[in-house]
């Protein structure tokens, strides 16, 4: 099957051998790698290529122009030292369903268009989704410009440096037009469906989640000669609130996590001055989150009070729940309890997530959808995420089966 040469080609870019990890960072050296790789996949094919005006990539079977297209796909990028599936398997079962439509003889009566967004992770700048926010109009043309990553390098300035357009960038809603239906497939980020016995599920929603920034400022002083009670320390502020996140989210059902953390002047023997941490939070509804980020908050204000700190806390983003399209849900359902094209009402799990999706951002947008395959370690975001070349290919028929039943009726 073309997933295993496809997969084993794709798994060395932007793989650190110090950590078995990958760093494919938007606009560096592995972007760009996977970039032609994806160039290369739809050329070889036949499909017609192209890339955005925000850098996405399209490789397209059809005429796009003629509507009501089907689109799958996902994203190449990872968070800092990933795993190999989180996006990729997404874009490598794309081609590979396509190839399996071909060895059908399936005819497409829609296009039909394999998609890798761009900057999905937002591990470079900050914010996720940066290709399909453009794209739906979620992230404006000044947003975008402000956004700069650690050693100062603006967006518009890596864009233009990998040879990209940065004035070009903003809102497609002439390309959105032409698109009747997004399916993304991606590894479960969760145990699920090892739970279940499953190799494939669908996604119900997304459940609400959003980034805030604590800034935790205190005074700086020598951490040898100043007395335990003259100290004003932001880090015990900080150390507090990350303990308080874990027991609000405990109490809610939910889940609220520290996971970043910079500190001024960050030195072995100096008291810091300033300690900003990364709140990321995530619940099944609405209120939930507020309860639980309310609750965080103001026990942070109670600590920072408690030892002469000041605390600002910021909502650098947020994405309200969302209820993936439930005809097109249902579809996939009904598609999937077949049983050699016959209805068979096979079961098929539809699950939560807790995990943002290019999916998501566009499903205010057009129809959308997503299929999970299973991940038995239940692990994510990290060198240790799994999913069995079986169940990948189970992943791969069952997208295929999905797009036949959506392009080619």
């Amino acid at each position: 099957m073309s997933f295993h040469r496809m997969w084993t080609e794709l798994l060395p870019v932007g793989r650190s051998s110090a950590s078995g990890g990958y760093r494919r960072f938007a606009w560096t050296g592995a972007d760009a790698e996977c970039r032609a790789w994806f160039r290369e996949q739809a050329e070889s094919r036949g499909l017609a290529y192209e890339a955005d005006r925000n850098g996405n990539q399209w490789a397209w079977l059809g005429d796009p122009a003629a509507g009501d297209a089907v689109v799958t796909g996902s994203h190449l990028d990872s968070v800092p030292d990933g795993g190999a599936f989180d996006g990729p398997l997404g874009v490598v079962s794309s081609f590979a369903a396509l190839d399996e439509l071909r060895g059908r003889g399936a005819r497409f009566t829609k296009p039909l268009a394999v998609v890798n967004f761009g900057d999905e992770e937002g591990a470079r700048f900050g914010l996720a989704c940066v290709g399909s926010r453009l794209t739906a109009g979620h992230l404006t043309v000044e947003q975008a410009h402000r956004l700069t990553d650690a050693d100062g390098v603006t967006l518009p300035k890596a864009m233009e440096a990998a040879g990209y357009d940065p004035e070009a960038i903003g809102p497609d809603p002439e390309r959105l037009a032409r698109i009747g239906a997004f399916v993304e497939l991606h590894v479960e980020q969760g145990r699920a469906l090892d739970l279940t016995g499953d190799a494939v599920g669908v996604a119900g929603a997304i459940w609400p989640h959003g980034r805030w920034r604590f800034d935790f400022r205190g005074e700086a002083n020598h951490a040898g000669t100043t007395r335990l009670v003259d100290r004003h320390d932001p880090m015990l502020s900080y150390a507090e609130t990350v303990l308080a996140a874990r027991r609000e989210a405990a109490l809610a059902g939910a889940v609220a996590t520290f996971g970043k953390i910079a500190v001024e002047p960050n030195g072995v023997n100096a008291i810091p001055s300033l300690v900003r941490g990364w709140l990321d939070s995530r619940a099944a509804d609405q209120p939930t989150l507020d309860t639980v980020v309310t609750g965080i908050e103001k026990a942070a204000r109670e600590y920072a009070a408690a030892h002469g700190v000041d605390l600002d806390v910021v909502r650098e983003s947020f994405t309200p729940v969302v209820e993936f399209d439930h005809a097109l849900r249902d579809e996939l359902a009904r598609i999937l309890g077949r049983d050699g094209g016959e209805d068979r009402g096979i079961r098929v799990p539809v699950l939560g997530t807790g995990a943002g999706h290019d999916a998501g951002i566009l499903s205010a947008s057009i129809p959308t959808a997503m299929l999970f395959v299973r991940n038995p370690t239940g692990v994510s975001h990290s060198p240790a995420e799994f999913a069995a070349e079986d169940d990948c290919v189970a992943g791969v028929r069952a997208l295929a089966d999905v797009l036949e039943g959506l392009a080619c009726t």
